[in-house]
């Protein structure tokens, strides 16, 4: 079953983001799902939040996809600093993609 995940950073902005994303990546840019190294990820987004802060919302196909995830860019995270960092994960009830 699909999940929906979001994560909050109210004391970070998008040089976390980015410095997140290049670590995960190998230094390659994220534009395509193909360019991380784990399978699993429907749809992607991420951006500043009203008051400050970022938020990056996901749909993976399954939790077990997620978890996978998770055991690369978790440690990025806590090296980094936001080992505390705890995400909001729902059920799917509907994803539609273009």
């Amino acid at each position: 079953m699909a999940i929906i995940v979001s994560f909050d950073f109210p004391d970070a902005g998008q040089e976390l983001y980015d410095a997140v994303i290049e670590r995960v990546t190998g230094g390659q840019g994220f534009t395509q799902f193909a360019d991380l190294p784990n399978p699993g990820l429907i749809s992607h987004a991420a951006g500043p939040v009203d008051g400050g802060g970022f938020r990056v919302t996901e749909v993976w196909d399954s939790a077990e996809a997620l978890e996978t995830h998770a055991k690369t860019f978790g440690p990025i995270l806590a090296d980094l600093g936001f080992a505390d960092v705890q995400p909001v994960i729902i059920p799917a009830y509907n994803v539609v993609v273009r």
